[in-house]
Protein backbone atom coordinates (compact mmCIF):
# COMPACT_ATOMS: atom_id res chain seq x y z
CA UNK A 1 0.00 0.00 0.00
CA UNK A 2 1.48 3.41 -0.94
CA UNK A 3 2.51 5.81 1.80
CA UNK A 4 0.43 9.01 1.81
CA UNK A 5 2.62 11.87 0.48
CA UNK A 6 2.71 15.42 1.81
CA UNK A 7 0.23 16.72 -0.77
CA UNK A 8 -2.83 14.45 -0.28
CA UNK A 9 -4.84 15.32 -3.40
CA UNK A 10 -1.94 15.14 -5.85
CA UNK A 11 -0.19 12.32 -4.06
CA UNK A 12 -3.18 9.99 -3.83
CA UNK A 13 -3.98 10.66 -7.49
CA UNK A 14 -0.43 9.61 -8.35
CA UNK A 15 -0.62 6.54 -6.12
CA UNK A 16 -4.06 5.57 -7.40
CA UNK A 17 -2.88 5.71 -10.99
CA UNK A 18 0.10 3.55 -10.07
CA UNK A 19 -2.17 0.91 -8.50
CA UNK A 20 -4.53 0.82 -11.47
CA UNK A 21 -2.07 1.03 -14.34
CA UNK A 22 1.18 -0.12 -12.83
CA UNK A 23 4.39 1.85 -13.06
CA UNK A 24 7.67 1.59 -14.85
CA UNK A 25 10.95 3.40 -14.28
CA UNK A 26 11.14 6.51 -16.47
CA UNK A 27 14.83 5.80 -16.98
CA UNK A 28 15.05 2.12 -17.95
CA UNK A 29 11.42 1.06 -18.29
CA UNK A 30 11.63 -1.72 -15.72
CA UNK A 31 8.31 -2.32 -13.93
CA UNK A 32 8.06 -1.14 -10.35
CA UNK A 33 8.95 2.28 -9.01
CA UNK A 34 8.69 5.43 -11.14
CA UNK A 35 12.46 5.72 -10.69
CA UNK A 36 14.30 2.51 -9.90
CA UNK A 37 17.18 2.39 -7.44
CA UNK A 38 19.71 1.64 -10.18
CA UNK A 39 18.74 4.68 -12.26
CA UNK A 40 18.47 6.90 -9.19
CA UNK A 41 22.04 5.99 -8.25
CA UNK A 42 23.26 7.53 -11.53
CA UNK A 43 21.79 10.97 -10.85
CA UNK A 44 24.37 13.78 -10.45
CA UNK A 45 25.46 14.61 -6.91
CA UNK A 46 27.10 17.94 -7.68
CA UNK A 47 26.65 20.86 -10.03
CA UNK A 48 28.86 22.43 -12.67
CA UNK A 49 29.01 25.87 -14.20
CA UNK A 50 26.68 25.84 -17.21
CA UNK A 51 27.08 29.26 -18.79
CA UNK A 52 25.10 29.64 -22.05
CA UNK A 53 26.85 30.66 -25.24
CA UNK A 54 26.18 33.47 -25.80
CA UNK A 55 25.27 34.38 -22.23
CA UNK A 56 22.92 37.26 -21.44
CA UNK A 57 24.97 40.23 -20.21
CA UNK A 58 25.22 40.30 -16.43
CA UNK A 59 23.86 36.78 -15.89
CA UNK A 60 24.70 35.51 -12.41
CA UNK A 61 26.73 32.26 -12.46
CA UNK A 62 24.41 29.42 -13.54
CA UNK A 63 25.06 25.92 -12.17
CA UNK A 64 23.44 22.73 -13.45
CA UNK A 65 23.43 19.04 -12.64
CA UNK A 66 24.07 17.93 -16.20
CA UNK A 67 22.85 17.92 -19.77
CA UNK A 68 19.16 18.17 -20.52
CA UNK A 69 19.15 14.72 -22.04
CA UNK A 70 18.68 11.09 -21.11
CA UNK A 71 17.51 10.45 -17.55
CA UNK A 72 17.41 14.09 -16.41
CA UNK A 73 15.24 15.05 -19.37
CA UNK A 74 12.94 12.09 -18.77
CA UNK A 75 12.55 12.99 -15.09
CA UNK A 76 11.81 16.67 -15.74
CA UNK A 77 9.23 15.93 -18.42
CA UNK A 78 7.51 13.08 -16.58
CA UNK A 79 7.16 15.20 -13.45
CA UNK A 80 6.14 18.39 -15.23
CA UNK A 81 3.90 17.17 -18.03
CA UNK A 82 2.72 13.71 -16.99
CA UNK A 83 2.10 14.31 -13.30
CA UNK A 84 4.64 11.81 -11.91
CA UNK A 85 4.67 13.60 -8.58
CA UNK A 86 6.93 11.10 -6.85
CA UNK A 87 9.77 12.40 -9.03
CA UNK A 88 9.80 15.73 -7.18
CA UNK A 89 11.99 14.14 -4.49
CA UNK A 90 14.85 12.91 -6.72
CA UNK A 91 14.69 16.09 -8.80
CA UNK A 92 14.86 18.08 -5.58
CA UNK A 93 17.92 16.13 -4.45
CA UNK A 94 19.66 16.99 -7.71
CA UNK A 95 18.70 20.66 -7.43
CA UNK A 96 19.78 20.78 -3.80
CA UNK A 97 23.19 19.32 -4.61
CA UNK A 98 23.60 21.74 -7.53
CA UNK A 99 22.84 24.60 -5.15
CA UNK A 100 25.45 23.28 -2.71
CA UNK A 101 28.06 23.32 -5.49
CA UNK A 102 27.12 26.90 -6.34
CA UNK A 103 27.43 27.94 -2.68
CA UNK A 104 30.80 26.22 -2.37
CA UNK A 105 32.10 27.97 -5.50
CA UNK A 106 30.95 31.30 -4.08
CA UNK A 107 32.64 30.64 -0.75
CA UNK A 108 29.34 30.86 1.10
CA UNK A 109 29.44 28.79 4.33
CA UNK A 110 27.13 25.79 4.29
CA UNK A 111 25.75 26.91 7.64
CA UNK A 112 24.73 30.27 6.14
CA UNK A 113 21.04 30.90 5.36
CA UNK A 114 19.92 30.49 1.76
CA UNK A 115 16.68 31.46 0.04
CA UNK A 116 15.60 29.59 -3.09
CA UNK A 117 13.37 31.59 -5.42
CA UNK A 118 11.69 29.61 -8.21
CA UNK A 119 11.25 31.11 -11.66
CA UNK A 120 7.47 31.71 -11.73
CA UNK A 121 5.04 29.82 -13.92
CA UNK A 122 2.03 31.55 -15.41
CA UNK A 123 -1.26 30.96 -13.63
CA UNK A 124 -2.84 29.47 -16.75
CA UNK A 125 0.00 26.98 -17.13
CA UNK A 126 -0.21 25.90 -13.48
CA UNK A 127 -3.97 25.49 -13.85
CA UNK A 128 -3.58 23.37 -16.98
CA UNK A 129 -1.00 21.08 -15.37
CA UNK A 130 -2.87 20.87 -12.09
CA UNK A 131 0.24 21.63 -10.05
CA UNK A 132 3.31 23.86 -9.88
CA UNK A 133 6.16 21.45 -10.67
CA UNK A 134 9.06 23.81 -10.03
CA UNK A 135 7.69 24.89 -6.65
CA UNK A 136 7.45 21.24 -5.58
CA UNK A 137 11.02 20.55 -6.70
CA UNK A 138 12.31 23.73 -5.02
CA UNK A 139 10.75 22.68 -1.72
CA UNK A 140 12.37 19.25 -2.03
CA UNK A 141 15.70 20.95 -2.77
CA UNK A 142 15.38 23.13 0.34
CA UNK A 143 14.67 20.01 2.40
CA UNK A 144 17.81 18.39 0.95
CA UNK A 145 19.89 21.44 1.90
CA UNK A 146 18.48 21.53 5.43
CA UNK A 147 19.25 17.84 5.89
CA UNK A 148 22.87 18.66 5.03
CA UNK A 149 23.03 21.52 7.54
CA UNK A 150 22.21 24.52 5.33
CA UNK A 151 19.25 26.58 6.63
CA UNK A 152 17.35 26.85 3.34
CA UNK A 153 13.89 28.23 2.65
CA UNK A 154 11.76 28.73 -0.46
CA UNK A 155 10.21 32.13 -1.16
CA UNK A 156 8.06 32.96 -4.16
CA UNK A 157 9.41 36.45 -4.66
CA UNK A 158 8.50 36.65 -8.34
CA UNK A 159 5.32 36.69 -10.38
CA UNK A 160 4.93 36.36 -14.14
CA UNK A 161 3.11 38.95 -16.20
CA UNK A 162 3.00 40.49 -19.63
CA UNK A 163 2.56 38.75 -22.96
CA UNK A 164 5.08 36.11 -23.99
CA UNK A 165 4.99 34.39 -27.36
CA UNK A 166 5.98 30.76 -27.84
CA UNK A 167 9.77 30.64 -27.47
CA UNK A 168 10.30 27.56 -29.63
CA UNK A 169 12.62 28.48 -32.48
CA UNK A 170 13.75 31.78 -30.98
CA UNK A 171 17.47 32.42 -30.64
CA UNK A 172 19.08 33.84 -27.50
CA UNK A 173 18.63 37.50 -28.48
CA UNK A 174 15.01 36.96 -29.51
CA UNK A 175 14.22 35.16 -26.26
CA UNK A 176 15.69 38.02 -24.26
CA UNK A 177 13.50 40.53 -26.10
CA UNK A 178 10.47 38.26 -25.73
CA UNK A 179 10.92 37.97 -21.94
CA UNK A 180 11.97 41.55 -21.16
CA UNK A 181 9.77 43.03 -18.44
CA UNK A 182 7.64 39.91 -18.00
CA UNK A 183 8.50 39.30 -14.34
CA UNK A 184 8.22 41.45 -11.28
CA UNK A 185 9.14 41.09 -7.65
CA UNK A 186 6.35 40.93 -5.09
CA UNK A 187 8.65 42.45 -2.46
CA UNK A 188 9.26 46.18 -2.04
CA UNK A 189 12.70 47.63 -2.73
CA UNK A 190 13.30 48.10 1.00
CA UNK A 191 13.26 44.35 1.74
CA UNK A 192 16.62 42.95 2.84
CA UNK A 193 16.59 39.19 3.35
CA UNK A 194 19.22 37.46 5.51
CA UNK A 195 21.77 35.26 3.82
CA UNK A 196 21.93 34.82 0.06
CA UNK A 197 19.36 34.25 -2.67
CA UNK A 198 19.56 31.68 -5.46
CA UNK A 199 17.16 31.64 -8.42
CA UNK A 200 16.13 28.07 -9.27
CA UNK A 201 14.64 26.54 -12.41
CA UNK A 202 14.34 23.08 -13.94
CA UNK A 203 16.18 23.68 -17.23
CA UNK A 204 18.60 26.36 -18.45
CA UNK A 205 18.50 27.04 -22.20
CA UNK A 206 19.68 30.44 -23.40
CA UNK A 207 19.66 31.97 -19.90
CA UNK A 208 17.09 34.60 -20.92
CA UNK A 209 14.48 33.41 -18.40
CA UNK A 210 16.99 33.30 -15.54
CA UNK A 211 18.30 36.75 -16.47
CA UNK A 212 14.79 38.20 -16.48
CA UNK A 213 14.16 36.73 -13.02
CA UNK A 214 17.48 38.15 -11.83
CA UNK A 215 16.63 41.59 -13.26
CA UNK A 216 13.26 41.72 -11.48
CA UNK A 217 14.81 40.80 -8.14
CA UNK A 218 17.75 43.15 -8.42
CA UNK A 219 15.53 46.05 -9.43
CA UNK A 220 13.62 45.39 -6.19
CA UNK A 221 16.88 45.62 -4.26
CA UNK A 222 17.37 41.86 -3.80
CA UNK A 223 20.80 40.66 -5.03
CA UNK A 224 21.11 37.23 -6.65
CA UNK A 225 24.10 35.00 -5.87
CA UNK A 226 23.56 32.60 -8.75
CA UNK A 227 21.23 30.39 -10.75
CA UNK A 228 20.71 26.67 -9.97
CA UNK A 229 18.99 24.30 -12.40
CA UNK A 230 18.48 20.57 -12.65
CA UNK A 231 19.74 20.47 -16.24
CA UNK A 232 21.06 22.63 -19.07
CA UNK A 233 20.71 22.19 -22.80
CA UNK A 234 23.43 19.98 -24.22
CA UNK A 235 25.74 22.24 -26.16
CA UNK A 236 25.72 24.85 -23.41
CA UNK A 237 27.19 22.85 -20.53
CA UNK A 238 30.75 24.02 -19.88
CA UNK A 239 33.35 22.77 -17.40
CA UNK A 240 34.16 25.01 -14.42
CA UNK A 241 36.49 27.82 -15.42
CA UNK A 242 38.08 30.93 -13.94
CA UNK A 243 34.66 32.62 -13.63
CA UNK A 244 33.09 29.72 -11.74
CA UNK A 245 33.04 31.62 -8.45
CA UNK A 246 30.35 34.29 -8.19
CA UNK A 247 31.24 37.51 -6.34
CA UNK A 248 30.33 37.68 -2.67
Amino acid sequence: MPTPPSSPRLGWRDAGRDLLLGTACVGCGCPGRTLCAACESTLPRRGHLARPTPAPPGLAPPFSGGEYDGLLKALVNAHKERGAFSLAAPLGRVLGDVTTSLLDAAGWPRSGPVTLTPVPSRTAVVRRRGHDPLLRVARAAAARLRAQGTPATVSRLLVAGGVVQDQAGLDAAERAVNLAGTMRSVRPRTVRRPGVLVVVDDVLTTGATAREAQRALEEAGVPVLGIATVAATRRRVAPPGPDACPPR
